[in-house]
């Protein structure tokens, strides 16, 4: 399923093997939560190179539901994408639903955001609708916990991640014997505790699955202690297998993500940022609303080659934004999804040429000095 092609110090390119095509590794995916990722159409993102998205399993199985999506076909059909599709299990998102969940040795129970109405996620079930989606690869559900969780409940956690993991691990197979082909992926919890993350990066070696995520990143922690943690839980990886972080999406996480052997990754960050004005450069972050870019005729980034550089001046999409034009929002993220799938794909030639250190060091000094 991977190989491994350069080394640069601890990044590496290399080339996952998948149900719907090839995908080189280093991989940034853009979210598409409702299976569609917000304001660009699948055109737009074959257009700008992606190989892999993402979506939601959480909001997928809520609206509009595994069967319909069954009955269309499976998610590439239902949302005219041919190429591949990772589903997350939803874990985080109940995570997120603290309130109105409770989490069990079989499975979660929560209230749906949408209508208050009672669901239960199992490791079984969480298996079971990726599969339903034809998912390319498909991730365990875990229990995440956010930033300072007192030990014993991390510890309570890793358990049942571990537990889950092999419940999960189970129903994919008997999906596998059934033809499906999607690829299980593992994650490692352990909160801010080494010995809890090397405990839980032991429960994912031995269940052998074909991919590795790191999860229990981005609850609120410091930036520091969220890079000291993902580099020592990468270090405990086996390097034979694809190794995925969730939830970066800034060129300083996405090159420090590199530097310590990620292959994947994914974030909201750049359409979410375009839909409030926000663009990439290689100076740095800029907000196009700002009564400085009134009379700017120049594009967002002179040395970026997406159609929106090619073709609009900052100007006019100042004046798109602030008329509430729904193209501002088109073009902001089309701009910032070629801006960091760019970034990737010079990350991924300055490894082949093993100057990965140089490049990063150099692109973040500008793009953190603004110039």
């Amino acid at each position: 399923m991977f190989r491994i092609e350069k080394t640069s110090g601890k990044a590496r390119t290399g080339t996952m093997t998948l149900p719907h095509g090839l995908v080189s590794t280093p991989a940034f995916m853009p979210v598409g939560t409702n299976g569609t990722v917000k304001a660009l159409t699948p055109e737009d993102l074959a257009e700008i190179g992606f190989d892999i998205l993402l979506s939601n399993t959480y909001h997928l199985y809520l609206r509009p539901g595994a069967e319909l999506i069954a009955q269309a076909g499976g998610l590439h059909r239902f949302m005219h994408w041919n190429k591949n599709i990772l589903t997350d299990s939803g874990g985080f998102q109940v995570f997120s639903l603290a309130p109105f969940r409770k989490i069990r040795e079989e499975g979660v129970e929560f209230r749906s955001h949408i209508d208050g109405s009672s669901h239960t996620l199992t490791p079984e079930n969480v298996v079971s609708l990726q599969s339903k989606f034809n998912s390319d690869i498909l991730m365990q559900l875990d229990v995440c916990s956010p930033w300072e969780t007192p030990y014993n409940r991390a510890e309570e956690a890793v358990r049942l991640t571990g537990y889950w993991l092999e419940k999960s691990k189970q129903t994919w197979r008997e999906k596998v014997s059934e033809g499906y082909e999607g690829k299980l992926f593992a994650i490692v919890q352990g909160n801010f505790y080494p010995d809890l993350r090397r405990r839980s990066a032991e429960l994912a070696l031995a269940a052998d699955t074909p991919g590795i995520a790191v999860g229990g990143l981005s609850v609120g922690e410091p930036p520091e202690v969220f890079a000291e943690f993902m580099n020592y839980t990468a270090s405990l990886l086996p390097p034979e297998k694809p190794r995925y972080v969730m939830g970066i999406g800034t060129p300083q996480y996405i090159l420090g993500a590199l530097a310590g052997g990620i292959d994947m990754f994914d974030c909201v960050l750049p359409t979410r940022t375009g839909r409030i004005g926000h663009a990439f450069t290689r100076d740095g972050l800029i907000a196009l609303k700002k009564n400085e870019y009134r009379l700017d005729f120049s594009p967002i980034d002179s040395e970026c080659g997406c159609k929106v550089c090619r073709n609009y001046s900052r100007a006019y999409l100042r004046h798109l934004f602030r008329a509430q034009e729904i193209l501002s929002s088109i073009l902001l993220s089309y701009h910032n999804l070629f801006f960091l799938q760019d970034l990737v794909k010079q990350a991924r030639q300055a490894i082949q040429e093993d100057r990965f250190s140089v490049f990063s060091q150099t692109f973040l000094q500008r793009y953190t000095q603004g110039g």
